[in-house]
């Protein structure tokens, strides 16, 4: 590890750096980026392969500064330079894709606040999971547009608060119109990371996400194997469906090794995450998609301490079957890194994500999920510079 890596940077210090601009720090824009053989504005044309490695996906926009999936959010990241920016998508009553990480706004709204939705909250269960709250599926997309987004984690992320109110719930469609316009405004296209959240507990509902994210696709033009938008989810059956609809580059995404994909327990398949990041679990995958999303511990392990160990065999396996890796989550504060990296006893403070963030890239990972895109790209120039 350099010495550079070992520093702490502060707080301040990375947003001052993130005020300079991509370019006077020498880092690749999100135009930059893009535009070895690609079109302008709507869908854009390139290819998996032409993104910087490691690639930066804005999670949630730059989450780590604004309240996530907020228009904001995705400015912000884009501004950083982010090469990528990601959504997540749930469905509206009358069948509206808007981007919220989970169908549940009780913490990411002011829902709460609106004593004419009181009547709404409900208990439900989805992939198994008991949840409290208020959902978008019991909401019509003009009701859900009187509310206000709000900071999900404010006890971590206290300075995001700030913004709490300014931004309602966006829809995707509003989000394919802002990539058009800044893609003519960069002169290259904006590149978009879309996630179907829940999409058996949806289809049951008779909420499918696949064939209204596919039409919205094809009006917008990224529905082809070189659009400027790649399509994600926890569900392989999702991932199928969607390869059946578009030809819009698909990741899988992985989490825990005990875990089975939702649709896997509806169907019956006795697969676990773990099977499926063997070889046969890859090939299978390298059927349907270009690559897969695991979580950072698929990667590198943690022991009982939380400190890194050896790496797996996953990158080096996932390549030989042709599928890029792009794990996620990485973010700057202490409770959220590895405990070799966390710096001083307060959770919220800014760790030595820069080491971190090195051990991760020399895996030879592809790219990254990053709540902070701003300090992921210095660690990508980093790593380029090793």
């Amino acid at each position: 590890m350099t010495e550079r890596a070992r520093k702490t940077p502060g707080r301040r210090t990375l947003l001052g750096a993130a005020a300079l601009g991509t370019a006077a720090l020498g880092l690749p824009t999100a135009a930059q980026a893009a535009e070895r053989g690609r079109g302008h504005g709507a869908g854009g044309h390139g290819s998996l392969r032409d993104l910087p490695v490691p690639t930066v996906i804005g999670h949630r926009g730059a989450s780590g500064y604004r309240p996530e999936h907020t228009l904001g959010s995705y400015q912000l990241a884009l501004d950083m330079g982010a090469h990528i920016v990601e959504q997540d998508l749930v469905p509206t009553k009358d069948g509206h894709l808007v981007c919220r990480h989970e169908n549940d706004i009780t913490g990411t709204t002011d829902v709460a606040d609106h004593p004419e939705f009181a009547g709404r909250k409900a208990t439900k269960s989805i992939d198994g999971v008991s949840y409290t709250g208020w959902f978008t599926e019991d909401f019509t997309l003009a009701e859900l547009k009187t509310l206000r987004a709000k900071e999900r984690i404010p006890g971590n992320r206290p300075d995001n608060t700030l913004y709490n109110g300014r931004w309602t719930i966006p829809t995707f469609e509003e989000v394919l119109r802002w990539a058009e316009k800044e893609g003519r405004k960069r002169g290259a296209p904006v590149w978009l990371y879309v996630e179907t959240k829940h999409p058996t507990y949806f289809r049951k509902l008779g909420l499918g996400l696949e064939e209204p994210l596919a039409r919205l696709l094809r009006r917008y033009g990224r529905d082809r194997k070189n659009s400027a938008l790649i399509l994600q989810s926890f569900e392989p059956g999702s991932v199928q469906r969607l390869a059946r609809l578009v030809d819009t580059p698909r990741i899988v995404l992985l989490s825990g090794p005990k875990e089975r994909p939702w649709d896997f327990v509806e169907s019956g398949d006795p697969r676990t995450v773990a099977d499926l990041v063997k070889p046969a679990g890859l090939k299978w995958m390298a059927s349907f998609a270009q690559g897969i999303g695991p979580t950072l511990d698929l990667v590198i392990p943690k022991d009982a301490s939380g400190r890194l160990t050896a790496p797996t065999t996953l990158v080096r396996d996932a390549h030989a079957k042709g599928l890029l890796l792009h794990p996620y989550t990485l973010r700057n504060e202490n409770s959220f890194l590895p405990a070799d990296f966390r710096r001083g006893t307060d959770p919220n403070a800014y760790g030595d994500v820069f080491g971190a963030c090195a051990a991760y890239f020399a895996t030879g990972i592809d790219g990254i999920f990053a709540d902070h895109p701003d300090t992921a790209l210095l660690a990508a120039a980093d790593h380029a510079e090793r």
